[in-house]
């Protein structure tokens, strides 16, 4: 929305930030459709790069639907419609140039499962996992601002589910506390982290009443 009614440098700014936020989703998706290294770069740079020039943004209305599946029909649309011309010019010739993290993107991507993942499915498994990324990133920073960084490090696999997390007991001697005490810390930070993934599955819904169809969706994307 920024980006779609701000002024230039404003929506400049809040393209970026979702660019910054969302690219990988988008570069997975586009070398799975069999864009090798280089072009998917170049695709994604220049997908996003579109979304400011031409105006796509004035498209997007959070009421027809969620703004995961707007990004992905419009990048399967400026696939579709990508030309020669616009490829040479890549890399900031005339365009608006994003940052984007190269060699993060390659070799997160050659960690991506090889088996019958379609393209749009690989999409919604990152989507998926972005989000989770940025909501357990908020909760560190808050965590991190209250003083709280070593009881946030010894919880989290607690928090995230991991298997063969250290017990409460080891977790309480470490950090001073009982191990009720330690249980109830755990239980707030869970407390706390679904509230922040409500917020930030919110933010791309303009029906508040959807958020929790648009977790399941996500969690049952991570299942695949």
């Amino acid at each position: 929305m920024a980006a779609r009614e701000g002024e230039a440098a404003e929506a400049f700014e809040a393209l970026a930030s979702l660019c910054q936020a969302y690219w990988y989703p988008l570069y997975a998706f586009v070398r799975r459709r069999g864009h090798d290294h280089p072009e998917a770069e170049d695709l994604v740079q220049g997908f996003f790069a579109r979304l400011l020039e031409k105006g796509d943004l004035e498209a997007v209305d959070r009421r027809k639907g969620r703004f995961r599946s707007f990004l992905l029909a419009s990048c399967s649309h400026y696939l579709a419609n990508q030309g020669d011309r616009d490829r040479a010019l890549k890399r900031g010739g005339g365009r608006v140039s994003i940052a984007i993290d190269r060699l993060d993107g390659e070799g997160r991507y050659a960690l991506e499962p090889s088996h019958d993942l379609t393209a749009e499915r690989l999409f919604e498994r990152r989507w998926a996992l972005t989000v989770l990324e940025s909501v357990l990133a908020r909760l560190e920073a808050e965590q991190q601002a209250l003083g709280k960084s070593a009881t946030f490090e010894a919880l989290r696999p607690a928090l995230l589910g991991e298997g063969g997390r250290v017990p409460y007991a080891t977790i309480a001697e470490a950090l001073g506390l009982t191990e009720e005490a330690a249980r109830a810390a755990a239980t707030r930070l869970r407390r706390r982290y679904r509230q922040l993934l409500r917020e930030e599955v919110a933010g791309t819904l303009d029906d508040r009443a959807e958020v929790d169809d648009e977790i399941r969706e996500l969690f049952a994307a991570l299942a695949l």
